[in-house]
């Protein structure tokens, strides 16, 4: 499990957070994301997403699962126990890692790969939208953006890597779960040599304006492997791959 000393500790100032407890663990929760909705629901005891976690308790099965926007580990306390494998879990955002840093240490983690990183199709550095103008947080819902757009609210700049070059060639993937704010084609680009190796469940979520689904990308790199869009659980669009 990554330590608290692993980041550079050069500009970061005083982490402020809340600790908070639900029935699968416990939580710190940034105080700048009070008032995001996952915030919300773990401050007051309760499970966000509730059915999109037991779908992945129940799927993760004896392999690995790929968890991208880990926010401040609010599936993690849930996800570990039932994953027999790694959790390799993604989050761009540094005030939002050093949190699931802490919610790792919390509830005494060990089988979670913690990176500070967003998933995209290359390895490159891109900017994260993280507060909007008036300096509001985003929490969960930061978002890669262009170098043009800056100006619209608070930005870091922040590592990409692709789950082809971190997940190693002979672990075994269950689930590949994404919650990237937009950016959900250029990480499964970077993941479809895993994809293709071991025919995950993907779990993705997709934003209202998104054309993922009825995209030729899709059809020609997910649905030509044989998977099918079984449904959604809280907004997520579910593919399960033919296991003939």
């Amino acid at each position: 499990m990554p330590s608290l000393t692993q980041e550079p500790s050069g500009g970061l100032t005083a982490l402020k957070c809340a600790v908070a407890y639900n029935r699968y663990g416990a939580y710190c929760v940034p105080l700048a994301s009070m008032h995001r909705p996952a915030a919300k629901m773990i401050l007051h005891g309760e499970v966000y997403e509730p059915n999109t976690i037991e779908f992945m308790r129940a799927h993760c099965g004896t392999g690995d699962v790929v968890h991208a926007g880990t926010y401040f580990g609010d599936f993690l306390p849930a996800l570990s126990p039932a994953c027999q494998g790694t959790v390799w879990a993604f989050e761009p955002n540094l005030e939002n890692y050093r949190c699931a840093q802490i919610t790792l240490l919390l509830n005494g983690i060990r089988n979670v790969e913690l990176r500070r990183s967003g998933l995209g199709a290359n390895f490159e550095e891109r900017a994260l939208l993280t507060a909007d103008a008036d300096g509001l947080a985003r929490g969960g819902s930061s978002t890669i953006v262009g170098d043009d757009v800056q100006s619209a609210g608070q930005v870091e700049r922040v590592p990409m890597v692709t789950v082809d070059q971190v997940v190693p060639q002979d672990r075994q993937v269950s689930i590949i779960q994404l919650d990237v704010e937009g950016h959900e084609q250029a990480a499964l680009t970077g993941a479809l040599k895993t994809i293709a190796r071991c025919r995950p469940v993907l779990v993705v979520e997709l934003l209202a304006e998104s054309t993922l689904l009825s995209s030729d990308w899709i059809a020609k790199n997910i649905l030509s492997l044989g998977y099918q869009m079984t449904g959604t659980v809280h907004g997520n669009a579910v593919w399960l791959p033919d296991r003939k």
